[in-house]
């Protein structure tokens, strides 16, 4: 009988602590029409997801370069620090979506060319099916974007670009586009723009260079999206970052903007994550 309480009380204890557990699932997808072609992603379900039937708000996390929609889960450890920060409060449930931006072609822009539209997929086909298959809250108060490196100016530029749809933007290690027109055509992550013209290059650097977005944001605009920028002080990106900081300071838009000890690196930003998802959660409670 003493043997057989055991084995009930283990079972008892071992149900409790998976119910406790998120999942996530890194090989997912979906066929886009405008890439034409499948695409990947991965997903974070909260813990309580399979047991209630509430809809939840939702993170759009973007990995850098180099990586794919498993990065995060891999490398980022997304599953255990998310449980981790909605176990103890600091984070309240949420979905987190993290799509691949590798395949086929790198970034999260539409090329300047027009042949490659990641941009217009991941707004257009991403948001809506996922938010369709997920049980996710679809107003901009519940919905929020952060993503390192390549991912960063990804989070930058799509926060920059709809702040009606985030409520939150958390760029970390960011690429920030080329400084200047002249540099257009050198920058890696920004493909085919060697061929373009000049008015092309003039027109999509306007549309995807960080400080030109921010330097032309209108004044209805500079508090529409909560900013959380980091960036570590041994982190090649950090110039670039800093002026970001700076451009927002001149234009008096409010961000909070972290320079931590650390440099381009998984552990820097496995470090960052947990400050991130309390971030965000604040404006999910907010407004």
């Amino acid at each position: 009988m003493k043997k057989l309480f055991t084995v009930l009380f283990s079972l008892m204890i071992g149900s409790l602590l998976a119910a406790q557990t998120g999942k996530v699932m890194d090989n997912l997808s979906m066929q886009s029409k405008t890439l034409k072609m499948e695409r990947k992603y991965a997903v974070y379900l909260p813990p309580d997801y399979e047991t209630s039937t509430r809809s939840y708000p939702v993170l759009y996390l973007l990995h850098g370069a180099g990586d794919d929609q498993t990065g995060w889960v891999q490398f980022g450890e997304v599953l255990h620090i998310a449980d981790k920060a909605i176990s103890s409060g600091a984070a309240t449930p949420m979905i987190i979506v993290m799509p691949d931006a590798n395949t086929g072609r790198r970034g999260y822009v539409n090329d300047i060319k027009g042949e490659w539209l990641y941009e217009d997929f991941f707004f257009q086909e991403l948001m809506p099916f996922v938010e369709k298959t997920y049980r996710i809250r679809g107003e901009k108060r519940y919905r929020a974007v952060a993503g390192l490196s390549m991912g960063g100016e990804g989070t930058f530029i799509y926060a920059l670009h709809r702040p009606d749809l985030f409520s939150s933007a958390c760029p970390l290690s960011a690429a920030t586009g080329p400084a200047s027109l002249e540099e257009l055509s050198k920058y890696r992550l920004w493909q085919a723009a060697e061929t373009a013209t000049d008015s092309e290059k003039e027109a999509y650097f306007r549309k995807y260079s960080v400080l030109s977005l921010i330097e032309n944001m209108p004044d209805n605009q500079k508090r529409a999206v909560r900013w959380y920028i980091d960036c570590g002080d041994d982190d090649f990106l950090f110039e670039g970052n800093s002026l970001v900081h700076i451009a927002m300071r001149k234009k008096e838009i409010p961000h909070e903007f972290r320079i931590r000890d650390g440099g381009h690196t998984w552990s820097y930003w496995r470090t960052a994550l947990p400050t991130v998802l309390e971030f965000i959660s604040m404006s999910f409670h907010q407004f």
